[in-house]
């Protein structure tokens, strides 16, 4: 009977341990995720599909986050007209300081919330456990690259 117990216990952590490590690998498809955007609107993550798009990690009292803000401002308003989209995804928990970064560092780009910090479902599903991270996913909604290069970024638009 412990024999049974035991490898239930293990059964057990091993399920959990593998959902709370989950991560997109290259080749992973645009998560089916819904969170609330600085308009408290309900948005989906899959709605950007058929467009070239980075998924942006940030928080608001990230400094090198606050700075690569300023690159994907330039980024986003040269080539938001190509068929490219900047999601920024903010594990913020105060939602008020995460709304003062957005206006202070002049974000244009769709901006969407999930203030559980790093415990937040989506950092965890995506494998975003240091800021900022990236994520590229092509047209089709394929992740082509992670943390990619402003180059690697461009030359997927592109294409």
């Amino acid at each position: 009977m412990k024999s049974i117990y035991k490898l239930w216990v293990v059964t057990i952590l091993l399920l959990t341990m593998n959902g709370a490590y989950a991560q997109l690998k290259k080749g992973s498809i645009l998560p089916d995720i819904t969170l609330q955007n600085d308009q408290n609107v309900s948005v989906k993550l899959q709605s950007f599909k058929g467009k070239v798009v980075l998924v942006d990690f940030w928080a608001s009292w990230c400094l090198p986050c606050r700075k690569a803000n300023k690159s994907l401002v330039k980024l986003y308003d040269k080539y938001k007209s190509k068929n490219f989209e900047i999601v920024g995804i903010s594990i913020d928990t105060d939602k008020d300081k995460w709304l003062k970064a957005i206006k202070k560092d002049g974000l244009k780009n769709p901006q969407l919330i999930d203030p559980k910090g790093f415990d937040a479902r989506s950092a965890v599903l995506f494998g975003a456990d240091a800021l900022p991270a990236s994520y590229l996913f092509d047209s089709s909604g394929k992740l082509i690259a992670i943390n990619p290069t402003e180059a690697q970024i461009i030359s997927n638009i592109k294409k």
